[in-house]
């Protein structure tokens, strides 16, 4: 196992500024009902090489089987992109393997969730994408939220799945089929912040079809939503 004292005392800093930040944001699962017991988890990802991100990179994320309430900055884990622990005085999440492949193979992601919010994996039971009827998911995923394949948990599986999944995608939602969501951003409030929309359109999109038969919006609103929400919405 390697030992966080080997990296600059710069990425250090980073370390200890992510572990605040992710132990911070591990609150907003409960608080938005995304989450039951220990179940679900959000990892930041730490740029090591000054040239950018890499496969020396870092994680930091939360250790297994830990309650939310339990959580401080303290408790994080720190692991590499091979999902090796390089500090930490517990095991780290059941699915910091999958987080590590998503880092590996998706340079622009800075942080990764996993939730298994109720609406979200109920259509990810179903194995179906929920559709793009509303603005709001135009905005945000840029379309439906797609399905990703069935895969066992404890290996690189998970994160294979979300990868070819939303590598030709402009969600940072997928659905893996008879699990639940993972999502992606920037970093990890932006990961968050995704987990949260996802829920909430999956709810919407059902509570909608109990009514009758949600109505599609064009491809081209789509677009135009999606590029006007992403490059002019909010403050620039």
């Amino acid at each position: 196992m390697s030992s966080l004292d080997a990296y600059p005392s710069d990425v250090r800093e980073q370390v200890a500024a992510a572990r605040m930040k992710v132990s911070a944001l591990h609150a907003e699962l409960p608080r938005w009902g995304l989450v039951v017991w220990t179940a679900g988890n959000v990892s930041q990802r730490v740029v090591v090489d000054p040239a950018g991100p890499s496969e020396r990179d870092l994680l930091v994320i939360k250790p297994s089987g830990v309650t939310y309430d339990e959580l401080t900055p303290e408790s994080m884990v720190v692991c590499d992109l091979d999902a090796n622990l390089v500090e930490g005085d517990r095991a780290p999440s059941s699915d910091t393997a999958a987080h590590a492949y998503v880092y590996t193979h998706m340079p622009h992601v800075g942080g990764v969730v996993h939730t298994h919010s109720t609406y979200a994996t109920a259509w990810a039971a179903r194995a179906e994408p929920v559709p793009c009827v509303l603005t709001m998911m135009a905005d945000e995923f840029g379309g439906d939220i797609p399905i990703g394949p069935f895969a066992l948990i404890g290996d690189d599986s998970i994160g294979r799945g979300i990868v070819e999944t939303l590598r030709e995608s402009r969600s940072p939602a997928v659905l893996m089929r008879n699990h639940g969501p993972f999502t992606i951003g920037t970093d990890a409030k932006a990961a968050v912040k995704a987990a949260v929309m996802v829920e909430e359109v999956a709810r919407t999109v059902h509570i909608s079809r109990q009514l009758g038969e949600p109505l599609p919006i064009a491809q081209s609103d789509i677009d135009s939503l999606y590029a006007r929400y992403q490059n002019v919405y909010g403050q620039h």
